[in-house]
């Protein structure tokens, strides 16, 4: 049976934070059934935003998404991933905050990238959790979020059902790890080549430390 992996689409959203996990897991599904033609495919991605029917989101620098959910159809995750970007809106919003620790709470993992950390945090989802963020954030959310332990110099936290990842980039890093820890590392590396993408595979070596 296929993952359910839900990816959060917000106004000002980074557009790689959103991209890069939906390229990793769609293409982790598409090799997959490359090398084992029908079976079902490990991961079923679609994206979901606080947006009415058929309105886009703009992500960071102006590109436009359009999600296949909104909140109000409260789709159900097995792994949900929190991008980053620019999060002052859905901060701010109790809708996205309430949905969040909901979907969160039925997901078997829970992902952010770069300062989507912000938002699990604001949520409640992380509490005492050691948990990264982009570089540039570091500080803030030590700041912000006193109880948590965040880590500098890393690609990526994995606390088993909470993973986090350092900015932009690294969430691809760390989507190819989840994709090794849910399906194996011949569908991981298999995916890495299909993306020619150098995969970091060793979350304490950080090029952007």
């Amino acid at each position: 049976m296929s993952l359910r992996v839900l990816i959060l689409a917000f106004d000002g959203v980074e557009a790689l934070d959103f991209a890069g996990p939906f390229e990793v897991f769609t293409t982790a599904s598409r090799v997959s059934q490359r090398m084992q033609p029908g079976t079902a495919a490990p991961f079923d991605v679609a994206s979901v935003a606080h947006a009415a029917h058929g309105q886009p989101v703009q992500a960071r620098a102006g590109l436009q998404l359009l999600a296949n959910h909104t909140l109000a159809d409260n789709p159900k995750a097995d792994v949900l991933i929190v991008p980053g970007g620019v999060v002052d809106a859905p901060m701010a919003s109790p809708h996205t905050l309430r949905w969040i620790a909901h979907s969160a709470a039925g997901a078997q993992v829970v992902a952010s990238v770069c300062t989507g950390a912000f938002l699990l945090a604001e949520s409640g989802v992380i509490t005492n959790d050691t948990v990264t963020t982009h570089w540039e954030d570091i500080a803030d959310l030590r700041e912000r979020f006193p109880s948590l332990d965040v880590r500098d110099g890393v690609r990526w936290v994995d606390n088993g059902r909470i993973v986090s990842s350092a900015g932009i980039s690294a969430g691809i890093d760390m989507s190819l790890h989840l994709v090794e820890r849910l399906a194996g590392r011949e569908l991981a590396e298999r995916t890495a080549r299909q993306m020619d993408y150098a995969w970091t595979r060793n979350p304490s070596h950080n090029p952007s430390a």
